[in-house]
């Protein structure tokens, strides 16, 4: 029975290199998409044009990085072709792939197996670094990410470097993890990916059943593939090489996670006789952001295909380049200038984002915008205020100033653990409603009851002690509200809980420095309004409220984030803050730590500009570059240097915006302000 042929998709929405890529025949396609040049709109008309000239739904696999980009891809080509079309299609993430072939290939790689997960591969780090005695000296996470780094090139133990301490314990843990995953009869997420290309290579009945099935290979992000995915795909379009890679080496951005941008640069050479489309025109950015970013990339040394975006958005405004004294006096401005953008140019929070290059920058930004009472959210990682650390020394303050704050008192009466148990907790409130006391009049006479065990009747006492103390030196202006936190964290121990609880040396370094940051919010405070007490409620108030789900839309809200978490992301207004050489580029690409894995030098370097021009291209409308004159490094004021990036590009593209010291929101203001916006989020 004859089908039908299937009315075309019209392609006039596609410009001419668009079509060039869609219209492809046969043989291997690299198409180089430029920042907003439309490349999701390439692979779906690509799939449909290939299912229009008779090629079958099933024989098509297209394969990204996340399980979000593959169900809009899925979800775009079945809206154009129809679900009975497109019935068949794989659109999968490698690792989802991966998984696939090997639950239908149990026979061949030896019966039923189990999948461990981070935390499982984790565990099992630390386990047998106890075994070798080395588990307080190396961080597992450091260990593990060597390991990944060692599957994926297809590495053996012996055949690892040996260039610090680091590589010789994972030299020694690697054979072992490996054992241990065959004891178990386990792949980790790795595995999904190299023992996929193992069995291929070993097994030419079961690659000819994978080849024949899979007739054309479409991969996203190709800048992104590592080793191990490279040989995936080479295996799996075997000699018809029927594969479109689509990706831009302008955005090869996550080589500390084993991504290696060769991938994309020789793509000639590991598929041979292949065409190569170049996306330059922009549908994203204003002429003066695309300006911006063709002359930072220029400057690119590892550049084979100069790409040079262009737009037919004419006109928008300058790019901005602000010069403030201080980080403090750069995040402050920024939050002003944010909140006036949302009174007086109509932009929705939405339409603004800040991005910075490590998570640590987003905390002056957050307190800047929690005092102008401007809803945010903070993409990969918690709101700098929402930090569990950050939030136990605010609920200590809370109960020092309120003794009567039942959910702050709660949060710390066993942090760090003092011996109030759960169960304790439940007879000292049963105890406070009982007489009609509050918990912390529960709390100051416990010894008046006869079923509190002795160690909670010490932890009470401790608790009361600290406290009252505090409230003493709080209420009396004996200290200013920094120096009675600092005596809190130190008399609670809290830095020693921290180190205890952390998982890792570097997460014990994270969570002391939010602990620093915490207090230093509190000494600048002091700092402008002087060191008493007043308005310090208010403050508090201000730091610990959560703007955004009071919203009844929680997307209308500034987003903060870091470069690599703003992928695939855009907006209108973008704020590209630190621009300064130690921030953007990293200090960590000219000075490594011993955790980093792989060689460090100029080719992290390269990584940072590429980052750089990832951000600015994030930017529909309107671009503010931002840095600092000078930082507080080691308790001494330094002067900082303008990031080279900044620097290549020319003065002509830039405005020049120098940031005056104003006078600051005080805590009444900045709780007045967030009243407002929570008024206005909530619609009264």
């Amino acid at each position: 029975m004859s089908r039908r042929p299937r009315t075309p998709i019209p392609t006039v929405t596609l410009n001419r290199a668009q079509r060039d890529a869609v219209e492809h025949g046969e043989g291997p396609l690299l198409v180089l998409a430029g920042a907003g040049s439309g490349k999701t709109r390439v692979i779906t008309h690509r799939i449909v044009r290939l299912v229009e000239r008779g090629v079958p739904a099933a024989a098509i696999v297209a394969l990204t990085f996340t399980n979000k980009a593959a169900g809009e891809m899925r979800e775009r080509v079945c809206g154009m072709l129809g679900a009975s079309a497109a019935r068949g299609l794989t659109v999968s993430t490698f690792h989802a792939f991966g998984l696939t072939v090997l639950e239908r290939e149990r026979e061949a790689i030896g019966g039923r197996f189990t999948i461990f997960d981070q935390g499982d591969q984790t565990s099992l780090v630390k386990q047998l670094l106890r075994a070798a005695g080395a588990d307080r000296a190396y961080d597992a996470q450091a260990v593990l990410a060597r390991i990944s780094d060692a599957k994926n090139a297809f590495l053996e133990a012996e055949e690892l470097p040996e260039r610090d301490a680091y590589d010789e314990v994972t030299r020694l843990v690697f054979p072992r993890y490996q054992a241990a995953l065959r004891q178990y009869r386990a792949f980790d997420f790795d595995d999904l990916v190299c023992e996929v290309a193992r069995l291929w290579r070993k097994n030419a009945e079961v690659r000819a059943r994978w080849q024949g099935q899979f007739l054309y290979v479409l991969v996203d992000e190709y800048q992104d593939t590592n080793h191990a995915q490279l040989e995936m795909l080479r295996l799996l379009c075997g000699d018809r090489r029927n594969v479109c890679a689509v990706g831009d080496d302008d955005q090869a951005i996550y080589g500390w996670r084993g991504a290696d941008v060769r991938n994309i640069l020789d793509f000639e050479g590991h598929f041979p006789g292949a065409r190569v489309v170049k996306l330059e025109q922009n549908y994203r950015s204003r002429t003066p952001i695309l300006a911006v970013a063709n002359a930072v990339i220029a400057k690119r040394a590892d550049s084979k295909w100069r790409k040079v975006l262009f737009t037919e958005r004419a006109g928008g405004e300058a790019v901005r380049h602000a010069v403030a004294p201080t980080p403090e006096l750069e995040a402050a401005w920024i939050g002003r200038e944010i909140r006036r953008m949302l009174r007086e140019d109509s932009r929705r929070s939405s339409d603004v984002a800040v991005l910075y290059r490590s998570n640590g920058q987003s905390r002056l930004v957050e307190e800047a915008l929690r005092e102008q009472g401007v809803a945010y959210r903070v993409v990969g990682g918690a709101q700098f205020f929402e930090r569990k650390e950050v939030k136990d020394v605010l609920a200590y303050l809370k109960v020092a100033l309120n003794p009567s704050d039942e959910i702050s008192l709660r949060r710390v009466v066993n942090y760090p653990p003092r011996g109030i148990g759960e169960a304790t907790l439940d007879k000292l409130v049963a105890h406070a409603h009982a007489r009609g006391w509050s918990l912390w009049q529960a709390v100051e006479r416990c010894d008046a009851f006869d079923d509190m065990p002795a160690a909670a009747r010490d932890g009470c006492r401790a608790l009361e002690r600290l406290v009252t103390e505090a409230r003493r030196d709080l209420l009396g202006a004996k200290k200013p509200p920094s120096e009675v936190a600092r005596t809190i964290v130190e008399r609670a121990a809290i830095q020693a809980e921290l180190d205890t609880s952390a998982q890792s040396v570097d997460a014990a370094a994270r969570r002391r420095a939010n602990l620093e940051g915490v207090l230093a919010t509190l000494v600048r405070r002091e700092a402008r309004e002087g060191p008493g007490t007043d308005g310090l409620s208010a403050f508090l108030r201000v730091l610990t409220m959560d703007l955004e789900t009071e919203s009844d839309d929680a997307t209308d809200v500034v987003t903060l984030s870091t470069l690599h978490g703003s992928k695939g992301l855009e907006f209108a207004v973008v704020f590209l803050i630190g621009c300064e050489e130690g921030y953007l580029p990293h200090a960590r690409t000219l000075d490594s730590k011993a955790t980093d894995a792989g060689e460090r030098g100029a080719a992290d370097v390269e990584e940072e500009r590429r980052l750089f021009y990832v951000g600015v291209t994030r930017a529909r409308e309107r671009l503010i570059l931002s840095r600092a004159r000078t930082r507080v490094l080691r308790g001494k004021a330094t002067p900082r240097t303008p990031s080279r990036f900044l620097l290549d590009v020319p003065a002509e593209l830039l405005e020049e915006h120098l940031v005056k010291d104003e006078p600051p929101v005080s805590a009444s203001e900045a709780a007045a302000n967030a009243e407002a916006i929570l008024a206005m989020l909530r619609g009264s």
